[in-house]
C-alpha cells in the first residue's frame, strides 16, 4: 500500500479533475464575493468561463495530472501572461484570500492543503510586478 501511495500525485490526492473544478469554481466565487477581491475581480472579464477553463487545465497539470494545458497553450509563462495587470502586495493578498478560502473548502487532506497554500503564496508573490518586488531586484 505504501508503494502505491508514494506514487500518487497531488492531482490524485486532491481528488482529480472533479476536485480541481470545484477548487476553481470556489476560488472565483470567492473573488466575486470577498470585498477585498473587488480590485482583482475588475481585472477579469465579466464572463469568467474562459478564465476558469484555463485555470482548471493549468492546476490539473501543475498538480501532476494531464498535460492538457501545455498541449493547448504551451509553456505557462505566468509572469509574461500577467504583465498587463498591476500586481502588487494588495492584489497578491486578495488573490491569496480567494485561494485560501477555496483550499479550506475543497481540499480535505491537511498536509496537501497546507503545502498548496505555501506554494500558492510563493507563486502569488513571484507574480508581483510592482517596483518593490524583491524577485526583480538584482544584488
Amino acid at each position: 500500500m505504501d508503494a502505491v501511495q508514494s506514487t500518487k500525485t497531488a492531482f490524485d490526492v486532491i481528488g482529480g479533475q472533479e476536485a480541481i473544478d470545484r477548487l476553481v469554481e470556489t476560488f472565483y466565487r470567492n473573488m466575486d464575493e470577498l470585498p477585498q477581491a473587488r480590485g482583482i475581480r475588475a481585472m477579469h472579464a465579466i464572463d469568467l468561463g474562459p478564465t476558469k477553463a484555463v485555470l482548471k487545465l493549468y492546476l490539473a497539470e501543475w498538480l501532476g495530472g494531464p498535460k492538457s494545458y501545455s498541449e493547448q497553450r504551451g509553456h505557462p509563462r505566468l509572469r509574461m501572461r500577467h504583465m498587463g495587470f498591476a500586481i502588487g502586495p494588495a492584489e497578491r493578498d486578495a488573490w491569496m484570500a480567494c485561494m485560501t478560502g477555496a483550499l479550506d473548502e475543497v481540499v480535505d487532506d491537511v498536509r496537501l492543503r497546507d503545502s498548496l497554500k505555501q506554494n500558492f503564496a510563493k507563486l502569488a508573490d513571484w507574480l508581483r510586478n510592482d517596483p518593490d518586488n524583491q524577485h526583480d531586484k538584482h544584488h
